[in-house]
């Protein structure tokens, strides 16, 4: 097994690099990896509905999609991430085992006296609040699971970037479950710092598999993994546009009144928009909706749009960013 202890933070250059792994290698592989502050989306989820766009925004926070499906999560630097990928044989329904990869992290909890168990369908806990999430993609004959441990996250923060209005969306896509959760670090009964935990569940993995070398990525790694971090885990079209097909309905009251917007997107577009409210304006907002139409649901396509128009001809004292927060 080859152990890889990455020192990357950027959250699309670590999820390129599972994805690397998994495609590429015929070892088995497990890797420690933490990334800057962060949301990672499951495969199948709707990204918008999932986040707090205005927080997400105003502190920096990466928004990406992982491969596997399963919940939102927030990443920080305080959060430590453990990917095993591992070849199978035979059915891969029973090669999908929690219990098989959460295992070893147990073991290290208890070590240092903390009475952590497995429960639900893939959940860590301690006195039942959640500390870890994990998920896991088959590929072939190699299986990925990968998992999230709380050490010393930022909760505040954490609550805060996931915090959505669930009236906003109507969706089909997969909503994230709200769990209490706690850090691991409030439970220690002697110090440790993060990355001292994150030694000690390196050195119990290579204990645990006798055939365990370590491995560093080499600049052909780094290189391979940094092309398909931009082709697919820095594009809109992988973290945004392959959201599943929803109904987003925002309300905002301005200085000019009250706007609605009523969205249907698919596949990341805009495939109908009705705009309502009680504001007043010169020029038919028809117009502007047909302008939107066909459109990708993003930032920037959006606002080159609006910014396009004489945007107070159509909304009397409101302002394109106004409009921008009723669309996002």
């Amino acid at each position: 097994m080859l152990c890889i202890y990455n020192p990357f933070t950027r959250p699309q250059f670590n999820l390129a690099a599972e994805e690397y792994f998994l495609k590429n290698f015929q070892d088995d592989v497990f890797m420690l990896w933490r990334n800057e502050p962060a949301i990672i989306v499951g495969k199948h989820q709707n990204t918008l509905a999932e986040i707090n766009i205005d927080y997400v925004k105003a502190n920096n926070i990466h928004v990406v999609r992982r491969l596997t499906g399963g919940g939102a999560v927030f990443h920080d630097l305080g959060n430590i991430n453990f990917t095993f990928i591992m070849n199978t044989a035979g059915d891969h329904t029973s090669a999908i085992d929690f219990r098989k990869y959460t295992l070893p992290i147990l073991e290290v909890l208890q070590k240092l006296g903390i009475d952590a168990r497995f429960e639900g369908r893939n959940d860590l806990t301690i006195e039942g609040k959640k500390f870890s999430g994990n998920a896991e993609h088959v590929h072939r004959n190699r299986i990925l699971h990968h998992g999230t441990l709380l050490f010393s996250a930022k909760l505040p923060d954490l609550s805060a970037a996931l915090n959505v209005d669930p009236a906003k969306f109507d969706d089909k896509a997969v909503k994230s479950v709200r769990s209490r959760v706690t850090n691991i670090s409030e439970h220690l009964h002697q110090p440790l710092t993060v990355l001292e935990f994150k030694d000690r569940i390196m050195h119990h993995i290579m204990e645990m598999y006798a055939d365990s070398q370590s491995y560093e990525l080499s600049a052909t790694d780094v290189e391979q993994i940094n092309l398909l971090a931009r082709d697919r885990y820095e594009t809109w079209e992988w973290n945004f546009g392959q959201s599943p097909e929803y109904n987003l309905r925002k309300v905002i009251r301005t200085s000019g009144g009250q706007v609605e917007f009523d969205l249907l997107v698919t596949k990341g577009r805009i495939e109908k928009v009705k705009i309502f409210g009680d504001f007043f304006g010169k020029a038919d907002v028809d117009e502007i909706e047909k302008a939107l139409t066909g459109l990708m649901h993003h930032e920037e396509a959006i606002r080159a749009c609006l910014e396009g128009f004489s945007i107070n001809d159509y909304f009397n004292n409101i302002t394109v960013d106004d409009l921008l927060k009723a669309i996002f």
